[in-house]
Order: structure tokens, then sequence, then C-alpha cells
């Protein structure tokens, strides 16, 4: 550990959120002393305080060690570039429009790839009035289900949850072409140009 990167990343979070020394050691219920030798690059936090100081600040332990804040480029705007992470664990859904660190149910979750869905495990996209109508017979059991649809374009994401022992039939408005993507609990997730 580089206590002098970290001291410098400590004073830096702190003063973005306007605290002060005190301040910051009143709520980690330790001395002022202890956080000036931090950011005076003369001693790190104890492990034990990491968690608070985390959670203080609003950022990973792992930047927090590392004593530097990754920032992503200014991304375009580009909604097809949109990249989904899900957990294993709760199915939680998360999307990012560029990279990012993201992590659920304590751990750390890598985007997926949409792979491009054979004619066999294409939905079914009818057009009624203004909306794309989904539906699939993909079995739709708790260990096997399509667990959402959604329609990206160049400028927009909608996604519909779907759960488990319920068929899949939804309604997406039809706010242009683009990619439908869908995650299937057991393959993965899949897109198909519509």
């Amino acid at each position: 550990m580089d206590c002098a990167k970290i001291g410098k990343l400590i004073y830096t979070l702190r003063k973005e959120r306007r605290l002060t020394q005190r301040q910051l050691a009143d709520l980690m219920n330790i001395s002022d002393k202890a956080i000036s030798k931090w950011e005076r690059g003369l001693g790190c936090p104890d492990v034990s305080l990491l968690p608070e100081l985390s959670k203080i600040f609003g950022v990973n332990l792992e930047e927090l060690l590392s004593g530097e804040l990754d920032t992503n480029e200014t991304v375009g705007g580009n909604m097809k570039k949109l990249k989904f992470h899900i957990c294993q664990n709760c199915g939680n859904i998360l999307t990012a429009t560029a990279d990012a660190s993201v992590s659920c149910c304590g751990k750390k979750l890598e985007p997926l790839t949409p792979r491009k869905a054979e004619a066999a495990d294409k939905l079914s996209v009818e057009q009624i009035e203004n909306d794309y109508f989904i539906s699939t017979d993909h079995e739709m059991t708790k260990e096997h289900y399509i667990s959402f649809v959604a329609l990206v374009t160049g400028d927009t994401y909608m996604m519909r949850k779907q759960y488990p022992e319920w068929n899949v039939q939804t309604r997406i408005p039809r706010f242009g072409h683009g990619m439908l993507i869908w995650y299937c609990t057991q393959h993965g997730l899949m897109y198909q140009l519509i």
C-alpha cells in the first residue's frame, strides 16, 4: 500500500464531501490526528476502518487501497453500446453506458456480451398499434426462464422484467428500430434486430 497515494485520495474525497478532518473523524469515531496523519502519507488507515471510509466516500475498497479513482472517458451517448451486468445470486439487472465497476451480492460483475439469437431462439415480434408485441413459447420455470426483454435503439432503452412461471407476453412502445435484447437464465444474453 502506498500511504502517500491513499492519503492524497482521502484528502481529495474529504474535500469533495466538504468535510473537515474533525467531521470525518467524528463520523468514524477516531481522532482528527489520525486523519491528518493519513492525509500527510505518514500512515495508512487500519484495515478495520477501510469499509467505513469506503461507505462515507462512496468508493469501493479496491480504489481506496490503490489510492486512485479510475474515471471513464465521456461516452458519445449511443445506447446500442449499453452493457448488461446480471447477478447470478439474486438476478439483479444492472446496466452501464461505459466501462463501470459493478458489484452485487459482494461479487464483482463483468458485463455480458449478447450473442445473436439463432432462428429457434428468436422471440416473436408483432406490431400492434404503436407497440411491439413480444412473445415466445420459451420455457418459464424457476430454473429456466427469460428474466427480461429490452429494446435498445441509438438513444433509448426500455426494459420489461419477466418472471418465472409467467408466459412472456409484453408490449414495448415502438420508438424505433434497434436491438431486442433478452436474458435467459440458462443460455445467457441474446439479441435480435428489429
